[in-house]
């Protein structure tokens, strides 16, 4: 590798002969699937990549798009921060996601609300039911008091510098990076107000879907929960599949679920008469 290094043409032809190779984790251009819904034709597929174990993805997705989410082994935890993709400043709140739908535990038919009481995202369908809307991610000082390692480049990478790299694609900064909910991994408030978390492994193959309500930017960061009680830094990978699909409309059962999320929806068509 070193010759490889030292010679500008060696390299160049290195690189070259890497084209073609196939890893487990990876986007696929152009992106194919063999597992779609039955009323989802081939051609609206607009992502599909394997996350790995400490990775993390970011994409632009238009508004009526569907968002799949499969935990492949059982053990991802797939942090999620969302921006409305023309207005960045409006993003994801957590806070106001579980104070408006009166409800902190995520699942079918729940809302991800911006700050603006606006809907970003909506969850159509999901199997797995251990989500997480209180903990947030790792930083690089968590990680490193847990396992000796927390920079971005090192061995156990950390949530918060995950998002910075993802949102900088976007042409964000350290400031744009919010709290994030975690999907696929859990955390119960208990009576007494301590929180236990729900972190497995689970069953491998259980999927969240998610439909963008607005124009949103998505970041991904794929990375041990915070809480995670395990000493070893620990993860698996992270499937994502994203499709078009048809706007919300006003009969939809989700829009009409609740009197606050009425509301949200209003807000979104709001936005988009401007």
């Amino acid at each position: 590798m070193t010759a490889v290094l030292d010679n500008p043409l060696a390299a160049r032809d290195h690189a070259r002969a890497m084209a073609g190779t196939v890893v487990e984790a990876m986007p696929k251009l152009p992106p194919v699937a063999s597992d779609l819904p039955a009323d989802v034709d081939p051609a609206d597929i607009v992502w599909e990549e394997t996350i790995a174990a400490g990775g993390y993805s970011t994409r632009r997705l238009t508004r009526g798009t569907r968002l799949r989410l499969i935990d492949l082994k059982g053990d991802a935890c797939a942090g999620l921060q969302v921006f409305n993709a023309e207005m960045p400043s409006e993003r994801l709140n957590v806070a106001d996601t579980v104070k408006v739908q009166w409800n902190a535990y995520l699942g079918p038919s729940k809302l991800l609300l911006s700050d603006m009481g606006r809907v970003l995202l909506s969850i159509l369908d999901d199997d797995a039911g251990t989500h997480d809307a209180f903990c947030g991610t790792s930083n690089a000082a968590t990680n490193e008091a847990k396992y000796g390692e927390g920079r971005n480049s090192g061995a156990y990478p950390n949530g918060r510098d995950r998002f910075l790299l993802g949102a900088a694609k976007h042409g964000l900064q350290r400031r744009d990076v919010h709290p994030c909910i975690n999907l696929f991994k859990g955390a119960k408030i208990e009576a007494d107000g301590a929180i236990t978390p729900q972190i497995g492994p689970f069953v491998p193959g259980r999927q969240v879907v998610l439909r963008a309500e607005m124009d949103v930017i998505v970041v991904i960061a794929n990375v041990p929960h915070v809480l995670d009680p395990r000493t070893e830094w620990t993860v698996t990978p992270l499937r994502a599949t994203a499709w078009r699909g048809a706007v919300t409309g006003e009969e939809d059962p989700i829009r009409n679920a609740t009197p606050e999320g009425q509301r949200a929806f209003l807000n979104v068509e709001d936005y988009f008469r401007r």
